[in-house]
Parts: structure tokens; C-alpha cells; sequence
């Protein structure tokens, strides 16, 4: 079925499609003594611990339309976190026209729309290289929505809330709805690319990489900072501080691992 953006499909019963984005993320630190590797993390726990992550997912909640219905959350030892929201149908009950649009999404100010039988996770995983110095920061968050909106609209505001140097992104439409004549249907709005959901001066940003599978409906995109200064991967002093050999070194552990992270496999340094 060919839809416009602008089309609202009159349907049989309830919206059953089940859509799903897949938000992870990376930060990465160089954390050259045992000191500042436990700084980091001891930080990391802190920016993100389970009531801040819990602050996240309740505004996530209302970007969609959510009502929340139970929350569980947990820091954990030695480091990380989980929160997990149960969200049913919010008290909005019209969907507004700019849902269908391939635009972002509005940061936490107003709520949109309805769904249910929805949940909103994040868990959190600190970790370091054993000898390296590398120490990284990984957040993965899943939104998933019964309904006619899509957890795209959220997309936006995840971004802004975390410091991501990697992002990698997934979104798939499941299942199927009928319209009112009982005719199947198996996505209810136009979608070319998630980039489509991202603001212009974040996509500036960053390196895209899309894989998509438009008949199974199943989008990808991956995301990497396209300039680096390594004064933003320095934990607790600036390169000022470091000879130029040391510099080099770092930088070049920095963006390895960055492109390892990015282009999913090790890199030979070798090669």
C-alpha cells in the first residue's frame, strides 16, 4: 500500500503494529592510571545512575503519549544501571498530522500522542581495556510502541540527553493492523532512512553509515563524530599537559577504538 505522509488510514479496532527503536550509545575516555580509570567510572555511575536514567525514561514517556504504570530501576556494583518503564495508553487521544512526517522530534515540552502495551529500558555498561588506558561508557535504550505513533519522535531528545560519540540506531516495524475494510497492514507511514528523524546540525556532526531493509521494514543507522579534539578525551587535565609523542599516541589508541566501535571488528594494526 502506497501511504503520503499527510494520509490518515482509517483502521479497524486498535493500531496493533509494534514499532521498535534500538538507541546505543558510546563514550569514550582515555584514562591513563588506575586512578583516573576509577574517576571516570565513578563519574559515569554518578551522571548515570538509575534515578537520572529514571528522569530520562519518564520524559521519554511523555514525548509519546505514555502513561507510566510501574517502574523498576536498579544501580548495580561495581558499576551501571537498568531502568525499565511499562507504559500503557496516555490521556491524549488525537494524533496530531506532524506524527506521520519524517521530521525529529520535539525535545520534552509537550505530550503527542497515544499507544499501549509498550515498555521504555536503558542499561548502562562502564568498562575499560585491561591495559590500554581506553575506558568507555555504553547505553542502550529500547522504546517500544503499540499505536499509531512511532518511538522516533523520541529520537531527538535521546540524543540530546547523553555525550555520544558513537551512535548506533535501529528501528523495526512488527506485526500487522487491519484498515476498516480488513485489509492487512503492515507499516502505517512512509520511512526512508532514520537520518530522516535526526536534527540537521546533529547530523552535521557526525559520519552515516544506513543499512535498511525496506521490504522487512528494518532501518539502521550508525553515527560517528566526524572531527575529534582530544582535549574532549582527556579525564580531569588538557593535552597541554602531555608531550607531542604522548598526543600522538593517545589520539591514535582514541581512534582506533572509536573505529573498531564504529565498523563493528578489530583493527590490525598491522594492516
Amino acid at each position: 500500500m502506497n501511504l503520503s505522509n499527510k494520509e490518515r488510514i482509517e483502521l479497524h479496532n486498535f493500531n496493533n503494529l509494534t514499532k521498535t527503536l534500538s538507541f546505543n550509545m558510546y563514550d569514550i575516555c582515555y584514562t591513563k592510571t588506575k586512578e583516573e580509570r576509577e574517576a571516570y567510572i565513578e563519574y559515569i555511575d554518578e551522571q548515570y545512575n538509575a534515578d537520572r536514567l529514571t528522569e530520562i525514561l519518564n520524559n521519554v514517556s511523555d514525548l509519546i503519549g505514555a502513561h507510566v504504570l510501574n517502574i523498576a530501576k536498579q544501580d548495580y556494583v561495581p558499576q551501571g544501571a537498568s531502568v525499565t518503564l511499562l507504559v500503557s495508553e496516555g490521556p491524549v487521544v488525537e494524533v496530531p498530522t506532524e506524527s506521520f512526517e519524517e521530521t525529529p522530534g520535539p525535545l520534552p515540552n509537550s505530550v503527542v500522542t497515544q499507544l499501549d502495551k509498550s515498555h521504555i529500558t536503558v542499561h548502562t555498561y562502564p568498562e575499560y581495556h585491561p591495559y590500554e588506558g581506553i575506558s568507555t561508557f555504553r547505553a542502550d535504550i529500547d522504546v517500544s510502541t503499540c499505536g499509531e505513533i512511532s518511538p522516533l519522535k523520541a529520537l531527538h531528545y535521546l540524543i540530546h540527553s547523553f555525550d555520544t560519540d558513537i551512535m548506533t540506531m535501529d528501528y523495526r516495524v512488527r506485526g500487522f493492523t487491519r484498515d476498516k475494510k480488513g485489509n492487512k497492514l503492515f507499516i502505517d507511514h512512509e520511512i526512508n532512512s532514520i537520518q530522516n528523524y535526526i536534527p540537521e546540525d546533529i547530523k552535521q556532526q557526525y559520519q552515516m553509515i544506513d543499512v535498511n531493509v525496506y521490504q522487512e521494514h528494518i532501518f539502521h543507522t550508525k553515527c560517528k563524530l566526524r572531527d575529534f579534539d582530544l582535549n574532549n578525551y582527556l579525564f580531569g587535565y588538557t593535552k597541554d599537559k602531555l608531550t607531542k609523542e604522548e598526543q600522538r599516541e593517545i589520539t591514535e589508541k582514541l581512534v582506533m577504538e572509536m573505529d573498531e566501535i564504529f565498523y563493528g571488528k578489530n583493527i590490525n594494526e598491522d594492516d
